[in-house]
């Protein structure tokens, strides 16, 4: 019989095409589909909860798959990692209802972008941070991560090109809050993210936002026009302005992948 199964997946984007099997290049949906076909002796397809882009990383992506295999949890777990390269990991799997879907059955995605507002970056952490070194108005951001809150068509800052139809989503949490320490590898078994703190010198800043959906690089586009109003580009109030009809063109540029982590997905 079928059975489906939950997947947490922890990963390095830096090398990969992204989350999404493509024709050329490493995703990692397919290194995953590689390394479960050898459980299952033949091909299956994984279900990821977000598309993550290339160089975008996971500290709790979520995946589905349905197997006929009857391996324990544990010992798919383990047997995945052995095959997986060491810069994509699974941290859980879990028995799931035959009906659940990575993606459909998703209440609500976290994603954290990170940048580094000092004079310069770390060679070690340049792969997980956007590099600003221009003064930030932290307080001005802040007040334009806000205004994000609750249900707005989202329209400007959907990415050209997109095929999405429906724009609107309703956001739960947006805000920024400075880090503390470093932002690149540790440790195994530590995030790449370091803690919040409330230190004023802390050159590491987070924004930290939820939702029910997203649409393709709108966290990147958000980061992007943040930090414009940061650098004193454009006011705090153009963010309600653009929630309420503007375009595409009319919001900042996209922020570049590296300094994107999706944290976390929630389910009922």
């Amino acid at each position: 019989m079928a059975r489906t199964l939950k997947l947490t997946v922890t990963y390095d984007g830096t090398r990969f095409v992204g989350w999404q099997r493509q024709a050329e290049g490493v995703s990692i949906q397919g290194l995953l589909e590689d390394a479960l076909a050898r459980f299952e002796g033949a091909p299956v397809a994984v279900h990821g909860a977000g598309r993550t882009d290339a160089g975008v990383h996971a500290l709790g992506q979520v995946a589905s798959v349905q197997i006929t295999s009857a391996h324990p949890t544990d010992a798919v777990a383990r047997g995945l990692n052995a095959s997986l390269p060491q810069d994509v990991r699974v941290t859980d799997v879990q028995e799931a209802a035959v009906d659940f879907h990575a993606r459909f059955s998703a209440r609500s995605k976290t994603y954290r972008y990170l940048v580094r507002n000092a004079s310069f970056v770390s060679p070690f952490e340049r792969a997980y941070v956007w590099h600003v070194p221009e003064a930030l108005d932290l307080d001005a951001m802040r007040t334009a991560a806000r205004a994000l809150v609750g249900t707005h068509d989202f329209a400007a800052f959907r990415s050209a090109g997109s095929d999405t139809k429906e724009t609107i989503r309703t956001i739960s949490q947006s805000d920024i809050f400075r880090h503390a320490g470093r932002a690149g590898p540790g440790p195994p078994g530590e995030p790449a993210t370091a803690r919040p703190t409330s230190e004023d010198d802390a050159t590491l800043l987070a924004y930290e936002v939820s939702g029910n959906g997203f649409l393709r690089h709108m966290v990147r586009a958000i980061t992007g026009t943040l930090v414009e109003i940061g650098r004193g580009r454009r006011p705090a109030a153009s963010m309600a302005s653009l929630l309420a009809g503007g375009s595409r063109a009319q919001a900042g540029a996209t922020a570049p992948p590296q300094g994107l982590f999706l944290v976390r997905v929630d389910y009922d």
